[in-house]
């Protein structure tokens, strides 16, 4: 059995374009899932992804990074907060969110596996 593996993000096993305003490139190693999602400018989860989904709000847990850029998420229950450059995060699933300002958000998310796949 091979014990070291590599694929680069930049050959994705997968690219998942959202409604508009970005897309999220998948790479699968074995059980591993991660992507590289693009949030442009005007990106809003609502708008961009729930005609795919299928859900009234996210139903994914997220783990990751943002690398560039900055995104606001606000849950159900009303919590907001907002992420920008080298913050690891975690959102649980049932919340809503958008990129601000002029500069696409960049985050690397290990809650991919059926992110932006229709239910």
């Amino acid at each position: 059995m091979t014990m070291l593996h590599k694929i680069s993000i930049d050959k994705p096993s997968e690219s998942r374009p959202f409604q508009a305003h970005g897309h999220v490139d998948v790479v699968t190693i074995g059980d591993f899932t991660i992507g590289r999602a693009v949030f442009e400018p005007g990106w809003r989860w609502s708008q961009d992804v729930k005609p795919i989904a299928g859900t009234e709000s996210c139903q994914t847990r997220h783990t990751g990074v943002i690398v560039s850029g900055t995104m606001t998420v606000r849950s159900n229950d009303g919590q907001e907060m907002t992420y920008g450059p080298h913050d690891v995060f975690l959102m649980e699933p049932g919340h809503d969110a958008w990129t601000v300002g002029d500069v696409p958000c960049i985050a690397f998310d290990t809650g991919v596996k059926a992110y932006a796949k229709p239910a």
